[in-house]
């Protein structure tokens, strides 16, 4: 892997869980607008939007480095807008980055099969 590739991974990783810690808030200040006074829905709407928008554009550049399957590709997407999938899509992209790395040294070390 590449390190323009990794950068792209790394930069979907690390946008995924604050975007899905956006969404969640945003569903709280949502059920509060209408159960109390307090309104922060405009504010948080704002800022996971800003989230959501990055982590699509980060989403694209990864796909359009990785060559991911479009089924690979597809399930990042639908992990973006599922309240809790940025956990999720956090989580196995570090996987993926760790294969990658693992990969890399057996190549360099010349192991067989890697």
């Amino acid at each position: 892997m590449d390190i323009k590739t990794a950068t792209a991974l790394r930069r979907l990783r690390l946008v995924s869980a604050p975007e899905a810690v956006s969404f969640l808030l945003l569903l709280i200040c949502s059920v509060l607008k209408r159960t109390t006074d307090f309104n922060a829905v405009p504010a948080m709407g704002m800022i996971h939007g800003v989230l959501f928008i990055l982590y699509v554009i980060f989403w694209a550049d990864a796909w359009n480095r990785t060559k991911w399957p479009l089924k690979t590709a597809a399930l990042y997407f639908v992990l973006s807008v599922l309240p809790t999938g940025g956990f999720f899509a956090e989580r196995k992209l570090k996987r993926e980055a760790e294969d990658a790395v693992i990969a890399s040294r057996a190549r360099q070390e010349g192991i067989v099969g890697a």
